[in-house]
């Protein structure tokens, strides 16, 4: 490839989703050193990216300078000034899709991301369900990429930050790099892929016991009441929920030996910087895609699917269908315990 070409990406939302293309810039980063990447996404996604050299950002407000038509029209008008030689569209929504028609006018071709929805709905419906395992998001990115000029080889990558804490940070949580840190996320955006909180305070419980320092992670008023109840119940728990900026977060989440989540966002924050992730699986699966990347199956906790044979009902998690209100009760503690303790070793 020749020097001097700029690849514009847009994927404006959400925080999992945003999080997951980290990993695949990165490698095409390594992999093709003398590109420039531009991503477009909204401000506070815009932070999942300061870590990487050669990526600068673009913010996107949709409520007040970009909203609407006449918005997207001005933001095309701000990326073409940029002189992007390849776009790539990693979000394939009605909002990106206008932003690229209006790039193409001004002479901008563009890739967009295919997003397997038919086979998802195959996956997910109750009726003639196609149980198969699905491309992976990270590999949907790549694809836009390889249809732009830039191949990438995920085996061929190797993925591991630790981003320095500020002091600040270390003292208020007594980090004790002497142990492992087990971060745990034990919320989820929708109630059928969360597990419940009875049960993850066994795990909690068990691992406190043996001597691993555990932070927890979550975000809302909410849930930051409820981690700090959790925080009260065990000496060696701690909250990080609303105590620091989100940049001493990803901060935090860099330097953690291990992370316990839901099929959610921070399992993704954590995946990109190269920390092992446990994932607790509920209405949702792996087989849609949205394992957090370069994750071993065995570290992707499913409910018992000879019980419930419907599994997965959703893409998202936000979908309950009768009979399955105690899906995650199928999933014993102890497996999830026995599964960090071997990630550990």
């Amino acid at each position: 490839m020749t020097k001097h070409q700029h690849l514009l990406i847009i994927r404006l939302s959400a925080m999992g989703d945003v999080a997951m293309t980290v990993p695949v810039i990165e490698a095409l980063l390594q992999q093709h050193p003398d590109i420039k990447v531009t991503v477009v996404s909204k401000a506070f996604f815009c932070q999942l990216f300061h870590h990487l050299p050669n990526v600068k950002t673009v913010e996107v407000d949709t409520k007040k300078k970009h909203k609407g038509v006449v918005g997207l029209w001005r933001l095309a008008q701000t990326l073409h000034q940029l002189k992007p030689t390849h776009v790539a569209d990693f979000h394939n929504v009605l909002r990106s899709k206008i932003v690229c028609g209006f790039l193409k006018i001004l002479g901008h071709d563009y890739v967009k991301i295919d997003k397997g929805r038919k086979a998802k709905k195959r996956l997910t419906r109750t009726q003639n369900k196609v149980f198969l395992k699905l491309k992976s998001t990270h590999c949907r990115y790549a694809d836009v990429l390889e249809k732009l000029g830039f191949y990438i080889d995920f085996n061929a990558f190797y993925l591991n930050h630790q981003l320095p804490i500020d002091q600040q940070v270390k003292e208020e949580l007594k980090l004790d790099f002497s142990k492992k840190i087990i971060g745990i996320a034990p919320f989820a955006a929708h109630e059928p892929k969360q597990y419940p909180l009875a049960l993850m305070q066994e795990v909690i419980e068990s691992l406190q016991n043996k001597n691993y320092q555990i932070l927890l992670f979550g975000g809302g008023k909410n849930e930051v009441i409820k981690l700090k109840k959790l925080e009260n119940k065990f000496s060696g728990c701690t909250s990080v929920a609303g105590k620091f900026s989100f940049v001493q977060e990803l901060q935090i989440i860099s330097n953690l030996d291990l992370m316990i989540s839901m099929d959610s966002g921070n399992g993704h924050l954590a995946a990109m910087f190269g920390v092992r992730v446990v994932t607790i699986w509920g209405a949702t699966h792996p087989y849609a895609g949205f394992a957090p990347f370069n994750q071993k199956r065995i570290q992707q906790i499913l409910p018992d699917l000879e019980r419930y044979p419907l599994l997965p009902t959703s893409v998202y998690g936000n979908k309950m269908i009768e009979g399955y209100e105690n899906v995650m009760f199928s999933i014993d503690p102890k497996e999830i315990i026995e599964t960090a303790e071997e990630e550990l070793i």
